[in-house]
């Protein structure tokens, strides 16, 4: 399969997720946030390309530097020093401050090494942490590892596939359930 394949294959994906989470909480009154680094928005996009999606998104942040993290997330510097931006003490201050800085009941937050350059031995292209929160406090923080030869195009479609996926299946748990979400 080439990579235009893959590539058009996961755009399907991702705009069928994203009409599941509308239909899914729409009737609901639950609203969504994201808090992106390395998907730029996308993730955001993907949400917002849909008619009806006002009903279910709130809104979402584009932190791409630290200090954006810091600033609009409440990302702490110091997590910031002793993890690194990519990690998943990171990503959980990341998908908590959008979810305090929001009308959010759902919310997910991405940062990664999209590359092509970038990463380094500890930290390679394609690894992304995501934070997924959700109602009753319920979040974590998911290590995703994408090929680290795919393009940048691929592994940031591949996260924000991933990243639908998520709040789906987080969505889709009943009130109250003891039940995960469907591991990525």
């Amino acid at each position: 399969m080439t990579e235009a394949d893959m590539l058009a294959g996961m755009r399907a994906d991702i705009r069928n997720l994203a009409h599941d989470i509308i239909a899914t909480l729409a009737g609901s009154g639950a609203m969504v946030a994201t808090a992106e680094s390395c998907t730029g928005g996308l993730i955001a996009g993907a949400i917002t390309d849909i008619a009806g999606s006002s009903v279910v998104f709130d809104r979402g942040f584009v932190t791409y530097s630290n200090d954006a993290k810091q600033d609009m997330l409440g990302v702490r510097e110091a997590t910031l020093e002793a993890f690194g931006a990519v990690s998943p003490q990171v990503a959980t201050e990341m998908v908590l401050g959008a979810r305090r800085r929001s009308r959010a009941d759902f919310a997910v937050s991405v940062t990664g090494v999209a590359g092509p350059g970038g990463g380094s031995p500890s930290k390679p292209v394609g690894l992304v942490w995501m934070g997924l929160s959700g109602p009753g406090d319920l979040t974590s923080a998911i290590e995703l590892r994408w090929d680290p030869g795919w393009s940048r195009d691929l592994i940031r479609a591949a996260t924000v596939r991933a990243a639908l996926e998520a709040i789906l299946g987080r969505a889709s748990l009943q009130p109250g359930s003891q039940e995960t979400p469907p591991s990525l």
